[in-house]
């Protein structure tokens, strides 16, 4: 059983200001702009063909999440009258979109120009609009058991079932992207599967992989499992192409394929290498068409685009390999996320979002409509649930650090709480505490971060007594009893990271021989401290970037941790020895969290002399 968690801190401050914020107040009741496109008579006449649908889904998911963690009864109100509106608008067959008869993914499209991005002649996102409903129908079902919302989610399922293995359309033909927009679909049909346990769901889903695999443009698995980088893979867009991971993995849970885990794992390791920024989100648009589609490995820029979208399908692909393996790098992974760029797209007052974070850039709020409100929202739901976990051999381990608590049930039905004190994730002790343990045995895990070199780990002021491995956990297995501590102690440093943008032409001479020219060479630096990515704002209060000479010193004698002001956030001091120095602060706070205001988190170096 998962435990009830409570997070506070500023993950918990986060998913507070997103339940007051976007849940409450973007989606209300049936005239709810974004509900409203559902409505039989708007649904009837539409032929735009775009995305919005997926709001509804999105907002069912998290807001099914926040009501059930939090209590909150207007929420639940909210709701119940949404899920019960949308299941009232369902047609016989099974439709719940926003398109046209003529427009529906059930009926074949003209064929598709020779386009980038192998989108459809008559652009189409329904298939994508379901596969959001099923989530959403699913986890309102899961959190508030009504067989309607169940009924409503199987018959999209069924519809699916029929197009696709049934009918013969082949999926690819439904979404852009080469079809990884409507091959997202693996993911809710694997999850009907799981929770209603009917083969035909599986079957679904292994028929979408079948067709993404034929498809000579996306050709998923085997190109996974050929080695091509996750920027090879049809468009190489960032937010489907994570998502199709996500139904992968899940499929692999399903039915034991290997090929599926080993094409996730060689693109969760291409996605880690190569295409993240410092603060853990999917980046690319550096000269290239798309804002949202990978670069080619090894190209760098401080001004690419991270879209809030894909640091969730990031998240969540990270979710389901820590489910799958157990492995703390998983867990890393999505806390790296959580607390830099999507802390970073979302505003205090949970309502605002970034479509777009940048390491180096301009924040920008996004407008009603934009996919990513929807997206950072479904992001901050996903945390509670993965902060702490309890494995069926009774173990719990401690995924994400931050103030909160988790309260287990025993197997004699008694509670038992664990609640973490600390400033986490800024300098300082973690301080686990348990009650309600009554002299119970059970294995605790700390996972240890890769950055904390030298962290010890004690229990009632004693020496744990464990192997402590950075990137790994901490097992302590003991019998615990009521008022139990153990205190981590993680040293956060300044650390100095470094990066190039460089551009190597390669061709033969007359005589054969290769030749390479590097032609552009620019190195940058940023700084990092414990899980957080920090950054500057306009230098000297005007520039968006200045070119430093670092000192010849080692970076501790130059880098420092200031002492912690009386806000509690601490500040970074970079002393170049030949200008004031410049101080840096986490980045998803730097310049306010206002609209307009300016980060900068990689700054560029000045170039070594040549000897």
């Amino acid at each position: 059983m998962a435990p009830k968690t409570r997070l506070r801190g500023l993950l918990g401050e986060a998913l507070d200001a997103n339940l007051r914020g976007r849940l409450s107040h973007f989606i209300v009741d049936e005239h709810s702009p974004a509900i409203e496109i559902f409505a039989p008579a708007h649904r009837q006449q539409n032929r735009e063909g775009d995305w919005y649908g997926e709001h509804a889904g999105k907002w069912l998911y998290a807001t099914a999440k926040a009501a059930a963690r939090s209590g909150d009864a207007a929420l639940l109100a909210h709701l119940r009258r949404v899920a019960d509106f949308l299941v009232s608008t369902q047609e016989a067959d099974g439709y719940l979109g926003t398109y046209a008869p003529d427009r529906r993914f059930m009926r074949p499209q003209p064929p598709k120009p020779a386009s980038w991005d192998g989108a459809p002649s008559v652009r189409t996102w329904d298939i994508w609009t379901h596969a959001y409903l099923i989530l959403g129908l699913l986890e309102v079902h899961r959190h508030f058991p009504e067989p309607r919302y169940l009924d409503a989610a199987r018959s999209i399922g069924d519809l699916c079932w029929r197009t696709l293995y049934e009918g013969g359309i082949d999926i690819t033909e439904l979404g852009n992207h080469h079809g990884m927009s409507a091959t997202v679909l693996m993911d809710p049909a694997v999850e009907l599967y799981t929770v209603t346990g009917e083969q035909r769901y599986l079957d679904l889903a292994q028929c979408v992989l079948q067709q993404a695999n034929d498809h000579r443009e996306l050709a998923l698995l085997p190109r996974a499992l050929a080695g091509v980088d996750a920027a090879g893979i049809a468009t190489g867009k960032a937010y489907q192409l994570e998502w199709n991971l996500v139904g992968l993995a899940k499929l692999h849970k399903a039915t034991g394929n290997e090929d599926c885990r080993r094409a996730v794992d060689h693109l969760w390791r291409s996605i880690r290498e190569h295409h993240l920024t410092l603060g853990g989100g999917p980046w690319g648009g550096v000269a290239h068409r798309s804002r949202e589609v990978f670069n080619p490995p090894g190209v760098f820029s401080p001004y690419g685009y991270v879209e809030t979208c894909s640091t969730l399908s990031w998240i969540q692909l990270n979710r389901e390999l820590l489910a799958i393996t157990g492995e703390a790098t998983y867990a890393e992974e999505i806390e790296r996320s959580a607390y830099n760029d999507l802390l970073g797209a979302q505003a205090p007052n949970g309502e605002d979002w970034c479509y777009y974070v940048f390491p180096n850039g301009r924040r920008v709020h996004t407008t009603y409509w934009r996919c990513c409100k929807s997206s950072g929202a479904m992001a901050l739901e996903e945390l509670p649930a993965i902060a702490f976990a309890q494995s069926a051999d009774g173990s719990i381990a401690i995924n994400l650090y931050g103030p909160g608590e988790a309260r287990f049930t025993r197997a004699d039905g008694r509670e038992l709480r664990i609640t973490q004190h600390t400033a986490y994730p800024y300098p300082g002790e973690i301080r686990l505490c348990i009650a309600g343990a009554g002299a119970t045995r059970f294995a605790l895990k700390l996972r240890i971060p890769s950055w904390a070199a030298g962290a010890t780990l004690a229990v009632n002021g004693v020496d744990a007594g464990v192997v402590v491995v950075p990137g790994d956990y901490a097992v302590i297995e003991r019998e615990w009893c009521d008022g139990d501590e153990i205190v981590a102690r993680f040293p956060m440093r300044p650390m100095l990271h470094r990066a190039v943008n460089r551009n190597v032409q390669e061709s033969r001479a007359p005589d054969g021989s290769e030749v390479h020219q590097e032609v552009l060479h620019f190195e940058y630096a940023a700084i990092t401290c414990g899980p957080l990515v920090y950054a500057t704002g306009l230098i000297d209060d005007f520039k968006i970037e200045e070119t430093l000479r670092l000192p010849a010193a080692p970076p501790e004698q130059w880098l420092t941790l200031l002492p912690t002001p009386a806000d509690g956030v601490p500040q970074i001091a970079l002393d170049p020895g030949y200008r004031a120095p410049l101080l840096f602060t986490p980045y998803f706070m730097t310049g306010g969290r206002v609209d307009g205001s300016w980060r900068l988190s990689w700054l560029p170096l000045a170039p070594e002399p040549h000897g």
